[in-house]
């Protein structure tokens, strides 16, 4: 995997139908065969473009963090200010995102249920995201002064991400907004 995707409107298409099978069905239930049907193109195809499914994986987990992060940087711009502010922005954004996107839940998440091994080529891309979001909210907490920052971001991100699973199972009514009631309360206890 150190060449990189020459993004042809074919391999777009691979892509496209790749996020769309692989977000409704799961990564090992969708093959290369249904992939390329889906996308109109041939198995060749593919493969010239991917060289492999885990590549393809690859690209359609990096795609989706790049949606992501691209969808929480514009809420954030023009979202709330001050710690909590800005946490209710974020909680809200995931909401919305999940919302508008079938609410099958994170597809990072999803994909982690299915590829656990670190050695896999997607593995760091899954794990990256949520460091990526560990670091965000480590850097809205961070002007609260407590002594406690790590702890309070570890449970922000327990409460964000259960909050996407449950959005993902639809167990629970309202889990963004049950989630930002727990942050705000973390947030205020000294």
């Amino acid at each position: 995997m150190d060449t990189d995707v020459t993004w042809t409107p074919k391999a777009r298409a691979v892509l496209a139908a790749a996020d769309e099978l692989f977000y409704a069905h799961g990564i090992h239930a969708v093959g290369v065969d249904v992939i390329a049907a889906h996308a109109g193109v041939t198995k060749k195809t593919l493969y010239d473009r991917f060289e492999s499914k885990e590549r393809l994986v690859v690209e359609y987990l990096r795609e989706r963090d790049r949606q992501w992060r691209d969808f929480l940087g514009e809420r954030l711009e023009r979202g709330g200010s001050g710690v909590v502010g800005r946490l209710d922005t974020v909680l809200d954004a995931s909401a919305d995102w999940t919302a508008a996107r079938s609410g099958k839940g994170c597809s990072m998440i999803n994909a982690h249920a299915e590829i656990s091994d670190p050695a896999h080529p997607a593995f760091p891309v899954i794990v990256g995201q949520k460091a990526w979001m560990a670091d965000l909210f480590r850097g809205i907490v961070a002007d609260t002064g407590r002594p406690d920052t790590d702890r309070l971001v570890d449970v922000i991100m327990l409460l964000h991400e259960g909050a996407l699973v449950a959005a993902g199972m639809g167990f629970v009514d309202h889990p963004f907004a049950d989630a930002k009631a727990a942050i705000r309360h973390w947030v205020s206890v000294q």
